[in-house]
């Protein structure tokens, strides 16, 4: 048995230090990030990626969101059926075709998983990223098909997790992984650290990820733990180069799943995916072996996606005005955290 002592922080332990700077206006800032891959790839858009849960990772999400320039991670129940409707209606109007450069394609580790990535990159062969997504991202299996999908598919961009510790995330880019997601048990649906015991604090996981991946050649993407737009802004500060979520997402009209009425107000379902509701939806209900680490929640309803977003980037911009920041690509060089026992003035709520 081992302790470490020094302490780590999640989004919630800082704040932001601010500067004198000389942009005047949120319009001064560009949040479009340029990235050039090992593999020559080449992608540019605001690094935010919502998340590949079914109630979120949804086409008609991923319609809105590239609008912005912002990914959607597609979730990897949608038959090919369903993704060969899809092609179809974007064919159909040539103002979306742009679109592909702005979704990724999600798959687990199963045979049957792989088989259908196969059969979708048929479809769409020119489609940039692939997301390898799986709980567990330390299991040996998983490095083995890391491995065969990079020699595989040697022309897309691979993300792969979730981890959160340096050494692990080196070994994925040298194994080719593009884009390591960092992040165990943060969301906000997730009870992986209540179950298992497993974590780790989520700013100090991407502080730690970044150093390493930067070296490398390689990028983060941090996983969970975004309650408000300003956590969107530590993640970057901290050396993220993409941000993902779910729960700031959930609830949407584009997202998963009829409205649902309750005392007089509108709610739409969200749910972990490794919650008993996700087990029964796509396993048949949970194995004897396995508990669930997930929970499901009823989302006051938002309305239309596009508000969230422009909430989203205004508090960004509003950061990058904060630390003379005029693009995104160099928050992190202009954040400097400070540590604090509250942020918020909570006598009227949060």
């Amino acid at each position: 048995m081992k302790i470490e002592t020094e302490i780590k922080l999640d989004f919630k332990d800082v704040l932001i230090k601010p500067v004198e700077s000389n942009l005047n206006s949120r319009s001064d800032v560009n949040l479009e990030r340029e990235f050039t891959f090992r593999n020559n790839q080449y992608w540019k858009g605001v690094p935010i990626i919502i998340s590949n849960m079914d109630t979120t990772g949804t086409f008609e999400m991923a319609i809105e969101a590239s609008k912005y320039k912002i990914l959607t991670s597609i979730h990897k129940h949608y038959s090919i059926e369903d993704w060969k409707n899809f092609i179809n209606n974007i064919s159909e109007f040539s103002e979306n075709k742009f679109i592909y450069d702005y979704i990724t394609v999600t798959s687990g580790i199963s045979e049957s998983d792989l088989d259908k990535l196969d059969k979708i990159l048929e479809m769409l062969p020119n489609i940039k990223f692939i997301h390898l997504d799986i709980a567990n991202g330390y299991i040996d299996k998983f490095f083995k098909i890391i491995e065969k999908i990079r020699y595989k598919y040697p022309n897309q961009i691979l993300i792969a997790g979730s981890v959160v510790t340096p050494e692990i995330v080196e070994k994925y880019i040298r194994a080719g992984v593009d884009i390591v997601k960092v992040g165990i048990g943060s969301g906000s649906v997730c009870t992986t650290r209540k179950q298992t015991a497993i974590g780790y604090p989520q700013l100090s996981c991407v502080i730690e990820c970044s150093n390493i991946a930067k070296a490398l050649g390689g990028y983060i993407l941090s996983d969970g733990g975004c309650t408000c737009p300003g956590d969107f802004s530590k993640a970057y500060g901290a050396g993220g180069d993409f941000v993902m979520s779910g729960g700031m997402f959930a609830g949407h009209k584009e997202c998963l799943g009829e409205l649902i009425v309750k005392d007089d107000k509108q709610f739409k379902s969200f749910y972990g995916m490794s919650s008993l509701k996700a087990n029964n939806n796509y396993n048949g209900g949970l194995s004897n072996y396995k508990s669930s680490e997930g929970k499901e929640v009823l989302i006051e309803y938002k309305g239309e996606l596009k508000n969230t977003i422009l909430n989203i980037l205004g508090g960004i911009r509003s950061t990058c005005t904060y630390t003379n920041t005029r693009y995104l690509k160099d928050l992190y060089f202009n954040t400097t955290f400070i540590r604090v026992s509250q942020q918020l003035n909570t006598v009227y709520g949060n």
